[in-house]
């Protein structure tokens, strides 16, 4: 998590790309929860490759596709991931979708360490919220989908050094510790709708769905 977090480094970035159709086709077969928006929640730890699959499936995506990374919505590292959190996007986004009016946003700035100005995100026909407490229980029962993405720890932090820098090294242990403290108390996992494998590329059903 800096400024530079969506920043892709050579030889380090993550693996396999996924099946972007696989991911589209199962988001465009999942029905509005959130007013007239299909929320899409891309959740799984730090480093996992989050971004890329937001990445891809915004692309592969008919009509109008807003995204939201959650690094924007963090109060620094020390942002607590469960209801503090998702109450923030409650309150500046969810409520705002489902009324089908354009949300917004504070957006963090990690160099200043404070929010700075307000952005705002369209009530479009799928918003995907991607980032590490992106699907908590509060936020995902507006959901039409949730991604759970994965890949080993080592290889994670391996990630989140070589784009932050090894002087972060601290700061991404604690993350580490901090989101699966999380992830076990809100069983993010076991609500997902489809799994992605980060360094494989690997689409299959999720827990939700039951596992294939």
């Amino acid at each position: 998590m800096s400024a530079t977090h969506r920043d892709p480094v050579p030889g380090q970035g993550p693996g396999t790309a996924p099946d972007a159709g696989a991911l589209a086709a199962h988001v465009s077969a999942r029905r509005a929860r959130c007013g007239p928006t299909r929320v899409v929640c891309v959740d799984g730890p730090a480093g996992s490759g989050k971004t890329t699959v937001a990445r891809a499936l915004a692309a592969a995506l008919p009509g109008d596709v807003a995204v939201v990374h959650l690094d924007d919505l963090y109060q620094g590292w020390e942002q607590p991931l469960g209801e503090p959190l998702a109450r923030r996007i409650e309150a500046w986004l969810l409520l705002a979708w489902e009324a089908g009016l354009p949300g917004r946003h504070l957006r963090y700035d990690w160099a200043e360490e404070r929010f700075t100005g307000w952005v705002d995100v369209p009530c479009a026909d799928v918003v995907i919220l991607e980032g590490c407490g992106s699907a908590a229980a509060l936020v995902r029962r507006r959901a039409a989908a949730v991604i759970w993405v994965q890949a080993p720890a080592d290889d994670r932090l391996r990630r989140g050094i070589a784009r932050d820098g090894a002087a972060l090294a601290g700061h991404w242990s604690r993350w580490q510790q901090h989101e699966a403290a999380h992830f076990a108390a809100d069983a993010t996992r076991d609500a997902a709708t489809l799994l992605v494998d980060g360094l494989t590329g690997q689409v299959r059903s999720g827990p939700a769905l039951g596992e294939g």
